[in-house]
């Protein structure tokens, strides 16, 4: 994984002392609130219902073991005992302190990590493939251009202001892992022998985004030659940071520009802007190429023969082998190495901890993990799990009684209690309502594993508002936290789906009650399981049914209500 140099390294640790005196200043009073908010905003630092919440960045959702220790010291010292992944691969702290943010970002800075840029409205945190240089289905490893990104945006003086967030995601796949087209800018990176010589490429989606006006990207620019990423991303920004709204809150992000304009005469005045620039020094060199792309080869894998399941599963005791197998199936994706696989570590137990939540204990044994199985390296997914990249496919056996003593082996992955949930009401100060007892109370309500997998893949995201931090709009199943009158109602959406057939959730009707939400789940499936086709899975059954006996299914024994209002907040 990339290593600091000494320009990264003087960057961070400047910061931390920049931050510091800031603080100081606003602790003896001679710095006021509103002229201390921006400045902590920029270090990740937001103040939510409770206390204050850092958010820490993780880089494209890459990290190594020394990395995970120090997060779990700062959770055991500085919070609560415990960490919360996040949809973009961060990881946030919810009970930390003013006076001991500079210490946490001085513990960060010494294992190259930081929290700049994971608030404000400037270029956030690049996410990509949790599965990335090792994804069987991968035609680039994109982790170089992430960095190269990453290092370009990062302080960018023109882009420190922008009208609002913003959000790059960068895949490199065949099979979409980065919910594209729900970024403000989507980056697909190509390889083909018939564009540009086989040298790398991008198609460049724009105006992709959930939040109140969840809008899917659009592709406005095909077969970017790599190297003009920074000239045509800053020309695209450029239109962005001249003509998006800042006058509305709700109406600022490039989605909603995007959409007045069109995708057509957005594209070409983008277009425009990067004629000017198109051939200036800002564009990316070999030599950069080469400088990053180093710290992403190959780890010193051995000379294996893969194995197939079967012989896998063969390595298991007799007692384990059922166990084991369903393991295989739902936490265990394939490698481009023989003899290697990649392991997801899931972080939704049933009903007992938050979705994406890991306690000192668990991220100091999952980092011995990774030194023991997986070269010392992690990665987060978006959907707020764990993944050790490589392992052999001879230990998984080990490793997976190991994750069950750190109850990170539930095979749960891609199933109905793989639950994608903000921390809601019951952290953040923006959410209407909250999402993490639904999450509990639905995973409670589904916690036989058999049924689960009967089910099959079935997505459900929760967002305590609309604001969407729980991805409920490309969920299958998405529950949308309201508020009304003071009391905390809960919006379904049907019919959204991620990856590379992405799509937006409809709204069913009026909203339920909290107490309502698992039998109103259970309604919607018991439908899928009454009216599905051998081996059809809930989206296809839902594309094929339509909404109607879905819906009639879920209101067959709501409480007389009307529909929530629409109250929303700023988002994260």
């Amino acid at each position: 994984m990339y290593k600091y140099d000494h320009i990264d390294q003087t960057l961070v640790d400047q910061r931390v002392a920049q931050f510091r005196d800031q603080v100081a200043r606003r602790l003896n009073g001679t710095l006021a609130e509103e002229e201390f908010r921006p400045l902590r905003l920029q270090n990740g630092l937001y103040h939510q219902r409770h206390a204050y919440m850092l958010r820490v960045a993780i880089p494209y959702g890459l990290f190594n073991s020394k990395q995970l220790r120090t997060m779990a010291l700062i959770a055991e010292k500085y919070d609560r005992g415990y960490g919360h992944f996040t949809t973009r691969q961060n990881i946030q702290y919810n009970w930390v302190t003013l006076e001991d943010t500079p210490d946490i970002l001085a513990e960060l800075a010494k294992v190259e990590m930081h929290a700049i840029q994971t608030s404000g409205n400037c270029i956030r945190n690049i996410t990509s493939d949790a599965f990335a240089g090792v994804a069987g289905d991968e035609y680039v490893d994109p982790r170089p251009v992430c960095e190269l990104l990453r290092q370009w945006s990062t302080l960018h003086p023109e882009f420190a202001h922008l009208p609002r967030k913003f959000k790059f995601a960068v895949n490199g796949a065949k099979e979409d892992r980065t919910v594209l087209l729900c970024h403000d800018v989507g980056i697909e990176l190509k390889k083909n022998k018939a564009v540009n010589n086989g040298e790398l490429t991008a198609d460049i989606y724009a105006g992709g985004g959930m939040g109140r006006t969840p809008i899917l990207g659009s592709l406005i620019q095909t077969d970017l030659p790599w190297q003009l990423l920074p000239s045509y991303l800053t020309a695209l920004l450029r239109v962005y940071n001249r003509f998006g709204r800042r006058d509305n809150l709700y109406k600022a992000r490039i989605k909603i520009l995007v959409k007045a304009l069109g995708p057509e005469e957005f594209a070409r005045q983008v277009e425009g802007e990067w004629l000017h620039i198109k051939n200036g020094d800002d564009n990316f060199t070999q030599a950069e190429w080469d400088r990053v792309a180093k710290h992403f080869t190959k780890p010193a894998y051995k000379s294996l023969t893969a194995l197939t399941n079967e012989q896998v599963i063969n390595i298991a005791s007799e007692a384990d082998k059922t166990a084991f197998a369903r393991w295989l199936e739902r936490n265990v994706k394939p490698h481009q190495v023989p003899g290697y696989a990649s392991v997801i570590l899931s972080l939704k137990p049933h009903g007992t901890v938050a979705p994406g939540d890991a306690t000192t204990a668990q991220m100091l044994a999952i980092a011995d993990l990774a030194d023991q199985y997986s070269f010392g390296e992690l990665r987060v997914t978006h959907e707020q799990n764990l993944v050790l990249a490589d392992v052999e496919q001879a230990k998984l056996y080990a490793l997976w009684q190991e994750a069950k003593k750190q109850k990170v082996a539930l095979p749960n992955v891609g199933l109905l209690t793989d639950i994608i949930a903000c921390p809601g009401g019951d952290f953040c100060s923006l959410a209407n309502a909250k999402s993490l007892p639904i999450a509990k109370a639905i995973q409670e309500r589904f916690d036989d594993l058999d049924y689960l997998f009967d089910l099959g893949d079935i997505s459900l995201n929760i967002s305590g508002c609309i604001n969407s931090c729980g991805h409920h709009h490309v969920g299958n199943i998405g529950v949308l936290g309201v508020d009304k009158d003071g009391e905390e109602w809960y919006q379904i959406t049907l019919g959204g789906e991620q990856g590379n057939d992405a799509a937006i959730g409809k709204v069913i009707g009026p909203s339920f009650y909290a107490d309502e939400i698992p039998d109103v789940i259970t309604n919607i499936i018991n439908t899928y399981v009454a009216h599905r086709n051998e081996d059809e899975s809930f989206i296809d059954a839902y594309g094929r049914l339509g909404v109607i006996p879905f819906k009639e299914a879920a209101y067959q024994n709501a409480k007389k209500k009307g529909e929530a209002d629409k109250t929303v907040g700023e988002d994260a």
